[in-house]
């Protein structure tokens, strides 16, 4: 078990603060999304060999949106929650190494668009996205044993998307001999 480590984890106030839980992922997400430039990352999605069910790239965006307000929502739940003088010390333990692992991760989820995306590093990308399955399928099964059983339902739905992000970004870093280097022809047409 990771212990809680004040520098690496977010502050108290965000996961004490309903709304502010929610949405700081959404707005780093979102921040993140457009700080890659949309149209140059949904022209190179399309432009790239890719495995079966990949989604459309209009999915993207609501599904993270929904996906980000509901991992927000179950770190208020289970430190809110968990961190409460009411609750025994074991409890509050859990609540708070949970707190950090879901700093560590939301840093780590924020990093996966610049690594496949800007600087077209899919190994990298696919390894950040495996270590975020490992977390966050972690952080679902402690707080949800140990904190809140509804903190933990709620980050399944995350784990299962990380799970077939994982399958995408391996897939077509593999389609694509892990290189997403930008074609000459592509550098030449908008220079």
């Amino acid at each position: 078990m990771t212990t809680y480590i004040p520098n690496l984890t977010l502050p108290s106030g965000v996961f004490n603060n309903l709304p502010v839980s929610i949405l700081l992922p959404i707005a780093l997400g979102t921040a993140v999304g457009y700080s890659t430039r949309p149209k140059d990352t949904k022209r190179q999605y399309l432009s790239w060999k890719q495995p079966p069910f990949r989604p459309p790239p209009w999915v993207f965006g609501p599904a993270w949106t929904l996906l980000y307000g509901l991992m927000g929502y179950a770190s208020y739940r289970a430190v809110h929650l968990g961190t409460s003088p009411l609750n025994s010390p074991a409890t509050i333990a859990a609540a708070k190494h949970g707190a950090t692992l879901y700093s560590i991760q939301l840093g780590l989820n924020l990093a996966w668009m610049p690594l496949f995306f800007g600087f077209n590093r899919p190994v990298e990308a696919t390894i950040d996205v495996l270590a975020l399955l490992g977390i966050n399928g972690y952080l679902a099964y402690l707080w949800g044993g140990s904190v809140d059983s509804t903190a933990g339902c709620l980050l399944v739905p995350y784990v299962a998307w990380l799970g077939f992000a994982s399958y995408l970004s391996a897939g077509t870093g593999y389609l694509n001999n892990w290189d997403l280097s930008t074609p000459k022809d592509d550098a030449t047409k908008r220079a």
